[in-house]
């Protein structure tokens, strides 16, 4: 199993990015998939995750309303849509899957799969 992160970028205060998470080796529209990131010298934080039965979004206070996660079973890709960046989305971020959704989606312990991550710097 492979999860791939892509999309990120230099992009000033304000601006929007795509991140894709594309995957091999498993179909990614049977699994919760979530997004994580890490700043320098901060913890790890989960960002978004979506389930694999319903559909759900989850997202972390600190993006809600900015940030939009989505799935594109076809391609058997998740996207995680960022509008309106500011300097603290400022990370490395990752893609991260489990078999079953989990109520505690924010942890990065609840996850089986990661992916190399893809940075993302917001900066004028």
């Amino acid at each position: 199993v492979q999860l791939q992160a892509s999309g990120g970028g230099l992009v000033q205060p304000g601006g929007s990015l795509r991140l894709s998470c594309d995957a091999s080796g498993i179909t990614l529209d049977y699994y919760a998939i979530g997004w994580f990131r890490q700043a320098p010298g901060k913890e790890r934080e989960g960002v978004s995750s979506i389930s694999s039965s319903s559909g759900k979004t989850y997202y972390a206070d600190s993006v809600k309303g900015r940030f939009t996660i989505s799935r594109d079973n076809a391609k058997n890709t998740v996207y995680l849509q960022m509008n309106d960046l500011q300097p603290e989305d400022t990370a490395v971020y990752y893609c991260v899957a489990r078999a079953v959704f989990h109520l505690n989606w924010y942890r990065d312990d609840v996850y089986d799969y990661w992916g190399q991550g893809t940075l993302v710097t917001v900066s004028s």
